[in-house]
């Protein structure tokens, strides 16, 4: 846990930027989550992520974060990574997604202190699959680097969960900026969301 605090105060700057950052329109609780398909990377493997199939089997939390290989995000990722057991105990699918590239997400998803190979990281590099969810694409920032010391080309989308029903409903959505939540939090309200959902299922059969 130390290097991941410590990783969020090199990465200052970037988390002071988007820490005012609303996400301005994302899409509500009883809203139809829009479908997508994106390439993306699972244990540094690419292939293509349809949301349509994921929902086939089940519910599906879909969380955006800024960039890979940047304190609060790697912190999530490694949290949804430890939690991933209990989330397909549930029945549940994770997705990330940012404006990282291919080639990033490859290392990314592999990481042993990140993804470490147990869920899928999608590239929306142009922020097209974060609009349909509400959520602007910030412009890249000139000079952030991340915590390897590369400089990040790309630019950031705002830190918003969604947790999809199997029927394709957004069950809830929760950001950084509107509910104050840490990138860790954000793992532990969705485990708890889908949880739920799979206990409604299991007393409703």
């Amino acid at each position: 846990m130390k290097r991941y605090r410590l990783a969020l105060v090199a990465f200052g700057a970037l988390g002071v930027l988007l820490a005012g950052v609303p996400a301005l329109a994302a899409l509500a609780p009883g809203a139809k989550a829009p479908d997508f398909t994106a390439k993306a990377s699972l244990a540094g493997k690419n292939f293509t992520f349809s949301l349509k199939q994921a929902l086939n089997k089940g519910p599906v939390v879909v969380y955006f974060y800024p960039a890979a290989y940047t304190g609060g995000c790697d912190l999530e990722a490694h949290t949804f990574a430890t939690e991933k057991d209990k989330f397909v105990a549930a029945g549940a699918t994770i997705i990330g997604v940012s404006a990282d590239s291919l080639q990033r997400l490859d290392s990314f998803s592999a990481d042993p202190k990140y993804c470490a190979g147990k869920f899928p990281v999608a590239s929306d590099p142009h922020g097209r699959i974060a609009a349909t969810y509400g959520l602007k694409l910030m412009p890249p920032q000139p000079g952030v680097k991340d915590v390897r010391g590369v400089t990040v080309h790309h630019g950031f989308i705002p830190r918003t969960t969604f947790v999809i029903g199997a029927d394709g409903t957004i069950v809830a959505s929760f950001s950084s900026s509107a509910d104050h939540l840490t990138p860790d939090q954000h793992v532990s309200r969705s485990l708890a969301i889908v949880r739920r959902l799979h206990a409604a299922e299991a007393k409703a059969n």
